[in-house]
């Protein structure tokens, strides 16, 4: 999908992720994926060129696999001076946190360069199914 290199980019990939996965992914996960992706393209349009177009690629792939899917969300812009990388936020720091948020919640991450750009990738491994023999004691 291509969404504008704009704030309303981010909002656009949310509603089209969470439509394409609602009955496919746990309402979490969903929520994880969501969030992630949501950072990844704010993170493009506030720190990356465009790609040709003034646009941001967004795209996810679903790997089949015993446990559920393997889910991969991809963002991929024109590139920027300096890559993607996890910086230290104060409690008082204005922003700084996103790809904190993306690598606690993502299994993995990391980001490609080529001749056009940069792709951010997160990945995110099937949630464990819950143990019905198992209880928590507290």
């Amino acid at each position: 999908m291509v969404v504008p290199h704009h704030p309303a980019g981010a909002r656009l990939a949310r509603h089209r992720l969470a439509s394409d996965l609602a009955d496919v992914v746990p309402p979490t996960l969903l929520a994880d994926l969501i969030a992630v992706l949501a950072e990844l393209v704010g993170n493009a349009v506030r720190h990356a060129r465009p790609l040709p177009g003034g646009v941001v690629r967004v795209a996810w792939r679903l790997r089949p696999s015993a446990d559920g899917p393997r889910i991969q969300l991809r963002v991929t812009d024109g590139g920027a001076g300096a890559g993607p990388r996890i910086r230290a936020a104060t409690p008082d720091s204005a922003d700084g946190r996103g790809l904190h948020i993306v690598a606690g919640l993502a299994t993995r991450w990391g980001v490609e360069r080529d001749g056009l750009g940069q792709r951010v990738w997160a990945e995110f491994d099937p949630a464990p199914t819950p143990r019905s023999d198992l209880v928590a004691a507290g």
